[in-house]
């Protein structure tokens, strides 16, 4: 599971980590049962394809061939990501966040980092929308209506590249304590509804 802060577990209310059983990952592993092994690789502040000038090693394309080598080798690669592509700093617009995003899922299509060498099957997620408000809103100014936009784009892409989507509009809203982090209940949602995609992809 290569993602962001919402991978990783950020607690919007106390800034720290949830426990493994409450992150979205967790809940998917628990909900898959035995036979599935779930390998989180969330990280703060990670982006699509995106060099951070402030927090730096945050671009998730540079990370992930490493990444998926590392573990390999791999039945599926959940990619989901484009929440930091939206902060102010980057100035890229929707389509350009489903567009990195489209770079990472063609990392992995194109890698020997599967059974027997083969590409993994890849799942992309498509990140909820997000709200400007509290200590993220000078941030993320303008990332709202952007965010808004990402679900058509990523729906785009997917189609193009032949890679499941799983769209997170459809299934959690972003905290209202920040905006952008989930709060317990959604990552229970989310991480029930990643482990029905995945028994779907590969059984």
């Amino acid at each position: 599971c290569f993602g962001d802060s919402n991978t990783w577990g950020y607690n919007a209310r106390t800034w720290d980590r949830f426990p493994a059983d409450v992150r979205w990952t967790g809940v998917m592993r628990a909900t898959l049962g035995p036979g599935y092994e779930v390998i989180e690789e969330g990280l703060n502040g990670r982006t699509t394809v995106w060099d951070d000038p402030i927090e730096g090693y945050r671009n998730g394309y540079e990370y992930l061939i490493p990444c998926i080598e590392t573990h390999k080798p791999l039945d599926l690669v959940i990619i989901m990501l484009g929440t930091n592509d939206l902060k102010q700093r980057f100035g890229v617009s929707a389509e350009d966040v489903a567009l990195g995003a489209a770079a990472l899922v063609k990392v992995v299509q194109k890698s020997e980092t599967g059974i027997d060498n083969a590409p993994p099957r890849v799942l992309l997620g498509a990140p909820a929308p997000v709200e400007e408000v509290d200590r993220f809103a000078a941030m993320f100014h303008g990332a709202a209506a952007k965010s808004r936009k990402l679900s058509a784009y990523f729906k785009t892409v997917a189609e193009e590249l032949g890679c499941p989507l799983l769209d997170g509009a459809d299934v959690v809203v972003s905290s209202p304590v920040d905006g952008i982090h989930l709060e317990p209940e959604e990552h229970a949602k989310l991480g029930r509804a990643m482990a029905a995609r995945v028994k779907e992809i590969i059984g």
